[in-house]
């Protein structure tokens, strides 16, 4: 169930052949390991859901140091929002991770689905809401837990991820090292493998 299609139709109960016809209008896009769907300093015009494959949406700093904000799997949303909808050059880059096939949604899609099918207004509330307490806690996570705290609520959010990217990306995504990642690791192993 990893089409944007099937993902719709598992979440409303909307059986309109108008939204048929606009959800089998949608640009599907299939797009190479390294190629990017934003880079910083373009104006993002899209949100991009994950039909097949990895994202990751990512900054780099004045000195060079990457930082990851999220990584798209299968069935993710990934936008820069801020740059959508106040029309901004982005911050951010979203770059494949794998060989993705992505779908590419208009703002203008997200007005007329909503026209067909009121029901869609829920689940897009639902879903900004859920990308809010899902940043809030990233937050507070960076803020206040330790590096093994952050690395737990990682293999939570993103339990299939480990064995996609390298240990230097998850690092990133923590906001530590790769070596305090492997003490990180190394120490739950130890404990674990004690009990």
């Amino acid at each position: 169930m990893n089409t944007f299609k099937e993902y719709i139709a598992s979440q409303l109960n909307s059986k309109s052949p108008q939204m048929d016809d606009l959800i089998e209008n949608c640009n599907t896009r299939q797009i190479l390991k390294d190629e990017f769907l934003l880079r910083q300093g373009e104006q993002s015009r899209y949100i991009f859901f994950v039909e097949q494959g990895l994202l990751k949406q990512y900054s780099i700093d004045e000195k060079g140091k990457e930082h990851i904000l999220m990584f798209a799997p299968e069935k993710w949303f990934v936008a820069d929002r801020e740059s959508l909808y106040f029309k901004r050059p982005s911050l951010y880059f979203i770059k494949a991770l794998e060989d993705s096939r992505v779908v590419l949604l208009e703002e203008s899609f997200i007005n007329k689905i909503a026209e067909v099918d009121h029901s869609f207004l829920e689940l897009n509330n639902r879903l900004l809401n859920n990308h809010i307490l899902h940043l809030q806690n990233r937050i507070n996570s960076l803020l206040s837990d330790s590096a093994e705290e952050r690395y737990l609520s990682f293999v939570q959010t993103y339990p299939d991820i480990l064995l996609r990217v390298p240990q230097a990306m998850v690092a990133s995504y923590l906001g530590i090292t790769p070596e305090s990642l492997s003490r990180v690791r190394k120490d739950l192993a130890e404990r674990n493998f004690h009990k």
